[in-house]
């Protein structure tokens, strides 16, 4: 079995909600991500899927410690990482890297690729002396696919899929074990998703890396993913292996989600099985009690608004006995209609 390499304990971030000018008063709080665990194992990719404003980019963030965790624990090699700050957070961040969602704003259009790529050099530099920095960073622009010559070019010289080539580079500068990848191909085209999927694999399996990968896809994470985890309003509903989850999904947000990937077979198309929600996504600054879900839960009950689901192995047979939550987790019978 592979060991974690990176652990998430109860996480929390919570946004204070204040009213006032010069008193001002805390009146809620907006719940970004409210208590989420879970584990990435080396070597691995962990896919996070769910609806925009589930809290999906906010988790990678309070993993980097871009943000300050509320509550919690995000333990790299058993060391909590998550309350560091000073020489002992940038000692941990030389290892866990990101990848960032927008590769046109992600770059700095007013430095050179060779500037953005060696820049983490001149944050830790014991990774690269001074003299071998230019010939690193033409290294890292061939081992994603782009000509060593283009190192004095700007950003504004490249097209979407080279500029998160660079992206990628200057995340695998500094040699990381665990790169997040926060949607990194969702404002490309599909062909050039394709290529920067690829090469993120090539890449894995090279320099044996653990990622972290975000995005709405379900086909990309499904692709590229060892195991998903699906989040909703800031919790995670259901956890495990990519058959699990795409063929054998207990949780009925899961069973949603998938009933509304696109299907190309018309016939297909026309007699399959949708799974319309009705509603729309609670406000996360005042969450439903219980499960979060029941709002718009085909299968709710009185006890899902008094009784919070608790992330855990149903009790079900093969495939399907998989971490979900949710009081009455069942696979989904398809019919056609």
């Amino acid at each position: 079995m592979a060991e974690p390499i990176l652990e998430v304990k109860d996480l929390v971030k919570h946004y204070p909600l204040s009213q006032g000018i010069l008193f001002k008063k805390q009146i809620g709080a907006v719940k970004a991500v409210d208590g989420i665990s879970f584990e990435l194992m080396r070597g691995e990719t962990l896919g996070i899927v769910g609806e925009s404003g589930c809290g999906k980019s906010t988790l990678a963030k309070v993993l980097m410690n871009l943000e300050r965790a509320t509550a919690g624990q995000v333990l790299y090699k058993g060391e909590d990482i998550s309350k560091l700050s000073g020489a002992a957070l940038k000692a941990v961040r030389r290892n866990i890297q990101m990848v960032f969602q927008d590769p046109y704003t992600s770059l700095n259009p007013r430095m050179t690729v060779g500037d953005i790529i060696g820049e983490p050099y001149e944050i830790h530099p014991e990774v690269a002396p001074k003299g071998d920095r230019r010939k690193a960073v033409q290294d890292l622009l061939d081992v994603v696919g782009l000509n060593p010559e283009y190192i004095n070019r700007y950003p504004h010289q490249f097209s979407g899929g080279q500029r998160q080539r660079i992206g990628i580079a200057r995340g695998l500068a500094l040699k990381p074990e665990v790169i997040i990848c926060d949607e990194p191909v969702s404002a490309l085209d599909v062909s050039v998703q394709a290529q920067v999927i690829n090469l993120l694999e090539q890449l894995q399996s090279d320099f044996e890396l653990s990622y972290m990968f975000i995005a709405h896809d379900l086909s990309i994470v499904r692709h590229i993913s060892d195991r998903v985890g699906v989040m909703y309003l800031g919790k995670m509903v259901e956890i495990g292996t990519d058959e699990e989850i795409y063929e054998h999904a207990t949780h009925p947000y899961t069973q949603a989600l998938l009933s509304a990937v696109p299907v190309p077979d018309p016939a297909a198309r026309a007699n399959r099985d949708r799974i319309v929600l009705e509603g729309d996504i609670p406000s996360p600054a005042n969450p439903p009690s219980g499960c979060r879900f029941r709002t718009r839960c085909w299968k709710a009950e009185e006890r899902c608004s008094t009784e919070l689901p608790l992330l855990a192995v149903p009790s079900l047979d093969g495939a399907a006995a998989h971490l979900s939550a949710c009081h009455f987790a069942e696979e989904r019978v398809l019919t056609t209609v």
